[in-house]
């Protein structure tokens, strides 16, 4: 069983969506952890921020107790 501490989290292939937001620039979430999303100016911007917000949700989860739930792997999201 592996150690499941930050590294092994940011590690798991979490599902990111990444689609173009109406006022502008884009949105990105991981639908496996509930509020982790953000948004940027253009897909690069907007791919590594959410790169962010995932390292901070698992941190923030991690230092509060939280259940970190797994990918899921689900076909159709």
């Amino acid at each position: 069983m592996p150690n499941k501490n930050f590294e092994y989290y940011m590690s798991l292939p979490y599902k990111m969506i990444i689609y173009p937001a109406s006022e502008g620039g884009y949105v990105a979430e991981i639908p496996d952890l509930p509020g982790c999303l953000t948004q940027g100016d253009n897909w690069q911007d907007t791919f590594d921020m959410i790169q962010d917000a995932k390292a901070a949700w698992i941190d923030i989860a991690m230092q509060n107790g939280r259940n970190i739930p797994v990918p899921n792997n689900r076909k159709n999201v």
